[in-house]
């Protein structure tokens, strides 16, 4: 609980819980394959030294500069730019990313619901038997058609919605303590299969072993890229539990400590998927491929694949979960907080309103998959938009926010907690936040957008 004006909000009652949700937003579907695969077509060990640099330099003081705005707004995105600055035009970046959690959220819950979907496909041993072929065959099938996918992203929502109804506490904290340790432990039983299978240590080599000859701008720009996005930055979410973070609680360490559970989750990943995928002679460069069509063809032929694509595609379930909780939030904070709604209808409405532009992204590729705005079908207009857009150019305008509108003694009060913590590091913190991180985070926006 905290209490602002004799204000009582709903909040997180344990530094466990803070990580726990704060990691579950940051640690994503994109965690799961994209990480990997970008690692290792980067450079592998290379790639992950300047990547961990990156995330040193700058996703640690761009998050902590997110929960400082919300933990001293007390209020959803954009609730707290409109106290800590109000008469001014601030308020917009909070408008951001609220727009910003909502387009995700809405074609997030297409893919999300893909995996239910995996889940029971792995359940009933649909892939037993099935050449690579037909295993990519019955994903196209699947995914192209109407019917199922829609059902599927219906339940996603509805699950992610039942969450956000019970509250802070007794809804986000109480199931990321759950499921986060969940999802930890099926990672960590994945990675000890996949190095255990023959072969395996060329897929270690491919992650892991430094190579510095492919390093050039692509590989720095990836690496940035990678670090901002991977932690959940710009969108709201980080303001929006940042108010619900206690006053006695470090921030400092809770984005450390936040950065290193995401990239260490990542790291798994990557140690659970290429060993397995070297093992059996297959492609790691598939992408977004490499969940539905490659992995199953791998569980199918391993010895105990049957439980290991159980509990692969269940811990993608929790990973998509996690993340989704938190984006419905932001916009659930804003209308109960600004709007004063009920946090009932707040939330029924902005899930029913997720899964009306939703339906569409998942109809984009099959029955809409010839509409098209800028060359572009629904479902990836919505992810060019947020993603490529409005996530950078918010993660760009909140720390010239924190960095040079803030005032350094205000700054300064909320990550010491009113002086009573040593913050050895704030001259160096305000110097990124106001030099280099605008600079990084400028790049990455004029690499989203094609610019350079």
């Amino acid at each position: 609980m905290s209490n602002t004006g004799g204000e009582i909000r709903d909040g997180f009652t344990s530094r466990f819980g803070i990580i726990c949700a704060a990691a579950g937003s940051a640690i994503g579907l994109g965690n799961i394959w994209r990480f990997p695969y970008v690692a290792g077509e980067s450079g592998g060990g290379a790639f992950l030294l300047i990547y961990l640099g990156f995330i040193i330099l700058l996703g640690i003081p761009v998050m902590l500069s997110e929960f400082v705005i919300g933990r001293r707004g007390q209020r959803n995105a954009l609730g707290s730019f409109k106290r800590l600055a109000p008469g001014k035009s601030w308020y917009l970046v909070g408008v951001m990313g609220i727009v910003a959690a909502f387009m995700i959220l809405a074609f997030y819950s297409t893919i999300a619901g893909w995996t239910l979907e995996y889940v029971v496909k792995s359940l009933t041993n649909a892939f037993a038997g099935k050449t690579s072929d037909e295993i990519t065959a019955l994903f196209v099938s699947f995914h192209t058609q109407a019917l199922w996918p829609l059902i599927w992203q219906v339940i996603f929502m509805i699950m992610t919605a039942w969450i956000i109804l019970s509250g802070v506490q007794k809804g986000i904290e109480k199931y990321a303590k759950v499921l986060m340790p969940f999802l930890v432990l099926l990672l960590i039983i994945m990675a000890i299969r996949a190095v255990t299978l023959p072969g395996s240590m060329e897929g270690l080599r491919f992650l892991f072993r430094p190579d510095f000859s492919v390093v050039d701008s692509d590989v720095m720009l990836a690496a940035l890229g990678q670090a901002f996005f991977s932690l959940s930055i710009g969108m709201g979410a980080l303001i929006t539990y940042g108010s619900y973070i206690r006053k006695e609680n470090n921030l400092g360490n809770i984005s450390v400590e936040v950065s290193l559970a995401d990239t260490l989750i990542a790291l798994l990943a990557g140690v659970a998927i290429f060993p397995a995928v070297f093992a059996f002679g297959l492609d790691p460069a598939d992408g977004p491929g490499l969940i539905f069509t490659v992995l199953p063809n791998i569980f199918q032929q391993m010895p105990g694949g049957y439980v290991f694509g159980i509990i692969f595609f269940v811990l993608l379930t929790i990973a998509a979960l996690t993340s989704s909780i938190s984006i419905l939030e932001v916009v659930v904070a804003y209308l109960t907080e600004e709007l004063k709604l009920t946090r009932r209808k707040a939330t029924i409405m902005a899930a029913a309103a997720a899964l009306f532009v939703g339906v569409f992204c998942t109809l984009s590729f099959g029955a809409l998959e010839k509409v098209t705005i800028g060359g572009l079908h629904i479902f990836g207009l919505l992810d060019f938009t947020a993603s490529n857009l409005l996530l950078p150019l918010g993660g760009l305008l909140i720390v010239v926010f924190v960095g040079w509108y803030m005032k350094a003694v205000d700054v300064r009060d909320e990550v010491s907690n009113k002086g009573r913590l040593k913050v050895r590091l704030f001259a160096a913190l305000r110097f990124i936040l106001r030099f280099i991180a605008p600079v990084a985070i400028a790049i990455v926006l004029f690499d989203s957008l094609g610019i350079i």
